[in-house]
């Protein structure tokens, strides 16, 4: 993994923002996306790192989420990228089976929308293996 994105994991684990549970799951999950040919790095993956480390949080935690306006523009672009939406509700399975962790479909839409800026930027990744992980 790219030094600048563990770094990012680690700052969240040490401050105590998420569990050190949810940081491995993060760097995990991260890591088979790059085995599947995604290039994933601080550049083209941090802020899905960071969405997908807080939006765990909050789920373990119990905390209400809201789904914010603008979902039918959110469905719309997510329409035209059905292995984004795919890939994120596989990692909010593994997320609810491993870390008790129930995403709302609102976070699954965000997580896919962040997948699909990885896919852009990882040619690579369209004739890559589906990821299993499990």
């Amino acid at each position: 993994m790219e030094e600048k994105l563990a770094l990012r994991i680690q700052l969240f684990r040490e401050s105590g923002q998420v569990r050190a549970e949810v940081a491995d799951f993060v760097r995990a999950e991260l890591e088979a996306l790059a085995g599947e040919g995604r290039t994933v790095t601080e550049e083209t993956a941090g802020m899905l790192t960071s969405h997908l480390m807080m939006a765990l949080h909050r789920a373990q935690n119990g905390e209400p989420v809201e789904a914010p306006d603008g979902q039918e523009a959110i469905a719309a672009e997510l329409a035209e990228v059905p292995t984004a939406v795919d890939t994120a509700q596989r990692i909010a399975d593994r997320a609810e089976q491993r870390l008790s962790a129930s995403l709302p479909p609102s976070e699954v839409a965000y997580l896919a929308l962040h997948m699909a800026v990885l896919d852009r930027r990882s040619p690579m990744a369209q004739a890559a293996p589906e990821h299993t992980n499990d």
